[in-house]
């Protein structure tokens, strides 16, 4: 490994150590330290994991909207791989949201599924994402499906103020906001206890993100070494 890149591992390796141990304390906090909700009881606990998954898929669709509108404007790689690798990780966290929702609407509803409006609107987004990834794969030029993706993701990014609106505009089954909400603070609407286990988690699941798209954007940086030296090659 160049003497250059060996820094930069090393944060990589930090950066994933402090995820795993806060992603662990996070889970005893909420498994262990934490009280059951006093209406659903010991299933509740879900949302440790079920409101970290949508708040880390946010910020990395937030993150393809940037990076997809600074390669529109400025035409630079980087900025492109940025948002590659962050829709990809957003897929995985919005699914990953959609599974855990699942098993707490099933004792909390009774049902698995329902075509409830923020459920609808999340699998659109699942969707959305999915099929910028697969836009990518189907156009052989590397520039034009850089360009169309990058449309497709400023675009299904406004999918995501639907989805925080959706309790509002629409009678759901969904509840509404316990933490990010314009008339009240979190401190006034979750207890003091539940509220420290959902900061551990969520900090924990964005340690882990960050470390997964320093990783995956690697990935992409070295796609496009190798392509770069097979042109060399060919030349």
């Amino acid at each position: 490994m160049a003497a250059s890149t060996q820094p930069v591992e090393k944060r990589k390796g930090i950066l994933g150590g402090l995820a795993v141990v806060a992603v662990v304390i996070g889970l005893y906090w909420s498994l262990a330290v934490a009280p059951p909700d006093a209406y659903q009881g010991e299933v509740q606990r879900i949302m440790y994991l079920h409101l970290p998954s949508i708040l880390t898929a946010y910020l990395s669709y937030f993150l393809v909207f940037v990076g997809s509108a600074m390669y529109l404007w400025k035409r630079e790689k980087r900025d492109d791989l940025l948002a590659h690798a962050a829709a990809e990780l957003g897929v995985l966290f919005t699914a990953l949201t959609i599974i855990e929702g699942s098993i707490w609407g099933k004792p909390t509803w009774g049902v698995w599924w329902t075509w409830d409006a923020r459920l609808t609107l999340t699998a659109i987004l699942l969707l959305i994402y999915a099929g910028y990834l697969m836009l990518r794969s189907l156009i052989d030029d590397e520039s034009r499906a850089a360009s169309a993706a990058a449309i497709l993701g400023i675009i299904g990014f406004l999918d995501i103020p639907l989805i925080h609106m959706s309790v509002y505009w629409w009678r759901t089954l969904h509840q509404p906001p316990s933490i990010l909400r314009p008339d009240k603070t979190p401190w006034e609407t979750v207890h003091p206890s539940l509220l420290t286990a959902l900061a551990i988690s969520f900090v924990g699941f964005i340690l882990l993100y960050f470390y997964l798209l320093s990783l995956r954007y690697r990935v992409g940086e070295m796609r496009q070494e190798i392509k770069a030296l097979r042109l060399e090659r060919g030349a």
